[in-house]
């Protein structure tokens, strides 16, 4: 038997993405799911948890991975290329001048969310070229609970990323698989596992701080003083995380005491 190319997960980490999974019915019999894979510790944890996982779930999914480039200096994922096709999966590249056209096109808006906003897009875009019907990011808790604080402080609500929802034109899923996970875990796993991570995933971010790298010292200040923030900060944000009947799938609640972070 051909030995698997991905690296077992920790049982800690998987058992934090089968919940997600299970209770927001995330993955379906016969689904093609195109994972945004920037190159970061991040998506290149989830591609490990998702080849591994379609070794051994119960329902056969395809997998493949899709790269958008930014035309961002010092952001130059060609490397990994070699690295994906030793996985066996399909990768796709997709490469646009997102940089040079804020400079025209941004209308009162964070470069950031310019960026994300374009990214979403090519994504979507690839999914319907391809025939993938689910599209798989790398968010995991502590981006949660920054976008929610970030949604609370400056737009005066009460709202998050979701887990698993209908895209507006109502053809493509998305789900985050990593929502019940921590920074910290798929760190230590893409350390442990030797993952290719590229250091600077997204320059422009790193070169000058952002209103979420605020929030994130101020959750990890918060952190020190209460071990029990993220658990609290969880169960405050699920009512929020949940679309209400995403493609008429309703969720399974939260057990009583299972929302340690």
């Amino acid at each position: 038997m051909k030995a698997s190319p991905f690296a077992k997960p920790p049982r800690r980490l998987m058992r934090k993405v089968g919940r997600a999974l299970a209770e927001f019915a995330m993955i379906r019999e016969g689904d093609r799911i195109l994972l945004g894979v920037s190159g970061g510790k991040d998506s290149l944890s989830l591609l490990q948890v998702l080849g591994w996982l379609r070794g051994y779930a119960p329902v056969r999914f395809d997998l493949g991975i899709v790269t958008v480039d930014p035309q961002i200096e010092g952001f130059d994922p060609a490397p990994l290329r070699a690295y994906y096709a030793g996985l066996g999966l399909p990768w796709y590249y997709e490469s646009q001048p997102i940089a040079e056209e804020a400079r025209t096109r941004m209308r009162g808006d964070s470069f950031c969310a310019y960026c994300a906003r374009v990214k979403r897009g090519i994504l979507y875009s690839v999914c319907r070229r391809e025939g993938f019907n689910v599209l798989a990011l790398a968010q995991h808790l502590d981006d949660l609970a920054e976008s929610l604080l970030m949604s609370l402080f400056h737009g005066g609500q009460c709202r998050t990323m979701k887990a698993h929802y209908l895209n507006d034109a109502g053809d493509l899923r998305i789900i985050r698989p990593l929502v019940f996970c921590r920074e910290a875990q798929t760190a230590d796993f893409a350390t442990r596992a030797g993952l290719p991570v590229v250091p600077d995933s997204c320059p422009a971010c790193f070169a000058t701080p952002t209103e979420r790298a605020r929030m994130k010292q101020l959750l990890a200040r918060e952190e020190q003083h209460n071990p029990h923030l993220f658990a609290s900060l969880l169960h405050a944000m699920r009512p929020v995380m949940q679309e209400a009947n995403p493609d008429g799938l309703t969720p399974a609640p939260l057990a009583e005491g299972d929302a340690s972070a």
